[in-house]
């Protein structure tokens, strides 16, 4: 059982790595001042690729639940993440969509009625408290609408996260992925068209950049999430996700250069502590061990003869 829950860990794991890699994707591939389009393209093809392998559509209910869902998981928040990987380093803005580890467990705790672990609290306020130790120094120069971008990202993923939890239990993991890619693209298509016209040129980089961003960071990231949020609490997943921040700053630091300092190294530590820490499983009540009279254990057998 124990080894179950650590590879479904492992698998969700896939999702926060690949999201934390495409703030520093988003900065330095994809063409600037085209956040719709930019959703647009990574969203509809991942979703087309995945319901074409899920082969199933929506039903009944799971119409306007996908649409809903598809809004908050895929469509807005596609739009917030492309303004904050424009405007924020790669490090900064995974260190804030962090905080969605908090978020969970507080929508989690109001719509599923799942009281969190303590644990899992302990966790998500580590990993937090390495947030800020990392972000916490030289804020002054910050773009404002970027951070308002990544803590919007981080508010309407969450709620919409807990909301596919407690809707998609019956639901597999690639029908439930397709659907909100779809309807999430589709939600954001006529914006698009409207506000930012034609879609963009892409050169050969930012047209790799597209395909990393559709294929790895959008379809294989979100099948493996809802795949985990079928077998996992939504805390343990929410804690899972503290590991966006320290790809972001590491890739941020490897690939674009970025400061990379004592606060960030204890930030980092902090954060994989949260993670370790949240990730463990409840303890097992330990069992009774009182002994039973002799008498009583032959009146047992007696009666079950």
């Amino acid at each position: 059982m124990e080894d179950k829950r650590l590879l479904w860990i492992a698998i969700t794991a896939i999702a926060p790595i690949a999201w934390g890699s495409t703030y520093v994707v988003t900065r330095n591939l994809l063409p600037p001042e085209s956040p719709l389009w930019g959703g647009v393209l990574r969203a509809l093809p991942a979703g087309l690729i995945v319901l074409l392998a899920a082969r199933v559509l929506p039903r009944g209910s799971w119409w306007w639940r996908s649409l809903l869902l598809g809004t908050l998981n895929v469509g807005g928040f596609f739009v917030l993440v492309y303004v904050a990987g424009q405007r924020l380093p790669s490090g900064l803005a995974a260190t804030l969509m962090s905080t969605s580890a908090a978020c969970m467990l507080l929508f989690a705790w109001l719509l599923l009625h799942k009281r969190p672990r303590a644990a899992a609290v302990a966790g998500a306020a580590i990993g937090l408290a390495g947030v800020v130790v990392m972000v916490g120094v030289d804020i002054g120069d910050v773009d404002a609408w970027g951070v308002a971008a990544s803590l919007g990202a981080m508010a309407a993923s969450s709620l919409g996260f807990v909301l596919t939890a407690r809707w998609g239990s019956d639901v597999p993991a690639l029908p439930m992925t397709a659907w909100q890619l779809v309807a999430g693209s589709l939600v954001l298509l006529p914006a698009a068209v409207l506000v930012e016209g034609a879609p963009p040129a892409l050169a050969p980089p930012a047209a790799l950049g597209f395909a990393y961003v559709t294929l790895i960071a959008t379809a294989l990231a979100y099948a493996a999430w809802f795949a985990g949020l079928r077998h996992l609490a939504p805390g343990v997943v929410g804690v899972v996700g503290l590991l966006n921040p320290v790809t972001g700053v590491a890739l941020g630091v490897l690939v674009a250069g970025e400061a990379f300092g004592v606060p960030q190294a204890v930030g980092v530590a902090l954060v994989l502590g949260g993670i370790t820490l949240g990730a463990l499983p409840p303890r097992r009540p330990r069992p009774d061990r009182t002994p039973v009279p002799a008498g009583a254990e032959v009146r047992v057998v007696r009666a079950e003869s």
